[in-house]
């Protein structure tokens, strides 16, 4: 039988596995944006990227869920998740609605705040760990 320590570990992956695809996704629209620039097909890329975001978005908030439903840990994790798709939300509305000037700054921001929390996940909750156990 697995120790909490165990399963908490193995959560935290699953937690670790959705903010690195989401680091990609966001990273591979910015990306794409350059196409839309430069390729006639660059919009359908970027269409796509979008959809790509957002449903990664959302498996990152549900691994959040349920990392910390199980566990009983702290329910930050969500309120980055709930935040971070809000953020993405306005991105595609603002995208579909061609506002540019606030478009690409918040895909600026957007990526930045995916590569923070990557980094938290994967080094500062490591540490946090073993001093728990």
């Amino acid at each position: 039988m697995p120790t909490r320590t165990t399963t908490k570990q193995g959560n935290l992956m699953f937690l670790r596995i959705a903010i690195t695809l989401q680091t990609v996704a966001v990273f591979v629209q910015a990306i794409t944006a350059g196409l839309l620039l430069s390729s006639p097909h660059g919009g359908a890329l970027h269409s796509a990227g979008a959809y790509t975001a957002f449903v990664v978005t959302l498996v990152h908030l549900v691994v959040a869920i349920l990392v910390w439903r199980p566990g009983g840990g702290s329910p930050r994790p969500i309120l980055y998740a709930v935040g971070f798709l809000g953020l993405v939300l306005a991105q595609v509305a603002l995208g579909i609605a061609h506002v540019k000037t606030l478009h690409v700054p918040l895909g600026v921001l957007l990526f930045g705040m995916s590569v923070l929390q990557l980094v938290w996940i994967w080094t500062g909750r490591r540490a946090h760990l073993a001093a728990a156990a």
